[in-house]
């Protein structure tokens, strides 16, 4: 996983919520903590399921029919795709998988088939425009592969589609916009998204704040992107970019307006409603928009002598990988987001969006090593390190867009990471959502397997039905980053 890490603060014992063995497969990766990736899929045609395990020196793959039996595996050398980096997959309409494994510039991608039944494989070879500056990102739908990427000095992005051996290129023309700071300077694509990069947000999975908190986000819809852009305090502006009609479809919408001037403002995008944040030491400012007409369907505020009632957890405090501690006032925690990049994230779960408000920072911070031993430090006695800090508190709004103050049950989600964090010898998890619940695959360093767990919504409970731990003992989860 990339940084990612959920902790529950729970006052009781150890106990493992929801979670059940799947299946377990031998397998001896070599040196899997420096070489290892894993990746889980699942066909969106067929439900079955693949897991591709790899070192640094062969790739292990496993596919499941819907029903979590094995049905075929294959072990093939990496020679082709040595000193690689898998980047993502595609699946064919015969149901054998391609993988893409880029260069270390991602200038070049080798494109291997795998053929399950014949134990065999073809690779291509595929190399990136000249032109082509960077990558922006990539993502899989619909048994697809995709990269999006930004050319040098041209004013439109570029999405190429692998599919069934064929890359398809698509052109988004953003050359008849202008973007503008609120200074009136205008400026191109190109210059925002070089010293602002755009980051992927995860489709019906939580996203924490160190990546929500960036200003400029990408959510990837069924035949659409959006592009949520939120370099001025004073409006979101928002592109719509169609993956079929290659249309591009600009929409602006103006962040609340605060009593105090505010440069620290954010949105995030979900299910066709638009999350719009600001804040300062003295106030947060929180409105929903629909995303189609653009008309406000809630909008809130409260200042640092509120007290807030609506929220589902108390305010938190983290610095690095510390203890989180509670912020007992609404003025601490204004105070605090203040100095931080405002953000939020949101996670609708059946009916309710789980909401986390809040901020986050990394920076470096430097200390003076008076002693003899100058190994980690500069020459002059003084060593750096990064740090983050983060503040948040979670809220649910209902659908009928009203804030309610409840005890919630742990979702799949919580559940995973709750494993994660009280579990030994886990190693190059991945996490598959499926319809009605999760899969944690990962490789036991101990056993020497690649394990698949489902986690399920709810606490596991005795059979008179009852909880094993009741919301009494449960506290809400903090989410928080582990560099």
């Amino acid at each position: 996983m990339k940084n990612l890490l959920l902790f529950f603060l729970i006052f009781s014992k150890s106990i493992l919520f929801g979670q059940t063995i799947l299946n377990s497969f031998p397998l001896n990766l070599n040196n899997p903590l420096e070489n290892g990736q894993i990746l889980n899929v699942e066909d969106v045609k067929t439900h079955d399921v693949y897991a591709f395990a790899t070192d640094d020196k062969n790739i292990t793959i496993l596919k499941y029919n819907k029903s979590l039996f094995l049905t075929n595996q294959f072990t093939d050398s990496i020679r082709i795709a040595e000193n690689r980096t898998l980047m993502g997959h595609s699946l064919s309409e015969d149901g054998n998988p391609t993988l893409y494994w880029g260069s270390d510039n991602l200038k070049n991608i080798k494109i291997i088939k795998y053929y399950l039944d014949t134990k065999n494989s073809k690779t291509l070879n595929f190399d990136f425009p000249q032109n082509d500056d960077y990558i922006i990102s990539t993502f899989q739908k619909n048994n697809s592969f995709y990269v999006l990427a930004k050319e040098k000095r041209e004013q439109h992005l570029l999405l190429y589609e692998f599919k069934n051996g064929n890359c398809e290129i698509k052109m988004f023309d953003f050359s008849g916009f202008n973007f503008q700071n609120e200074k009136g300077q205008n400026f191109t694509l190109s210059t925002l998204i070089k010293y602002y990069p755009i980051h992927k947000m995860e489709s019906n999975d939580f996203n924490p704040l160190d990546k929500t908190t960036s200003i400029n986000k990408m959510y990837v819809l069924e035949d659409r992107i959006i592009l949520t852009l939120d370099y001025s305090a004073k409006k979101t502006q928002v592109f719509d970019l169609n993956m079929e009609t290659l249309v591009v479809t600009e929409k602006n919408f103006n962040q609340p307006v605060s009593k105090k001037a505010s440069q620290n403002s954010n949105s995030f995008y979900s299910e066709n409603q638009l999350f719009q944040v600001k804040a300062n030491k003295d106030e947060f400012l929180f409105d929903l928009k629909d995303f189609d007409s653009g008309k406000t369907l809630k909008s809130i505020s409260f200042s640092k002598n509120d007290t807030i009632r609506f929220k589902n957890s108390p305010f938190f405090l983290q610095t690095s990988n510390n203890k989180p501690q509670e912020l007992k006032t609404t003025s601490k925690f204004l105070s605090h987001l203040s100095d931080l990049s405002v953000g939020v994230s949101v996670l609708k779960n059946k009916k309710n969006n789980f909401i986390t408000f809040g901020g986050y920072v990394e920076y470096v911070a430097f200390s003076i090593d008076y002693g003899q031993n100058d190994f980690f430090n500069d020459g002059n006695g003084q060593s750096q390190y990064t740090r983050t800090k983060t503040v948040s508190f979670d809220a649910v709004l209902n659908p009928d867009l009203e804030f309610v103050n409840q005890q919630s049950e742990p979702l799949a989600i919580d559940n995973i990471f709750y494993f994660l964090s009280i579990t030994k010898n886990v190693s190059l998890e991945n996490i598959l959502k499926l319809k009605d619940y999760s899969i944690l695959g990962y490789y036991d360093l101990v056993s020497k397997q690649f394990i698949m767990r489902k986690f399920t919504d709810g606490f596991i409970r005795e059979g008179n039905g009852n909880p094993i731990m009741n919301k009494a003992q449960f506290s809400k989860p903090f989410r928080f980053e582990k560099s």
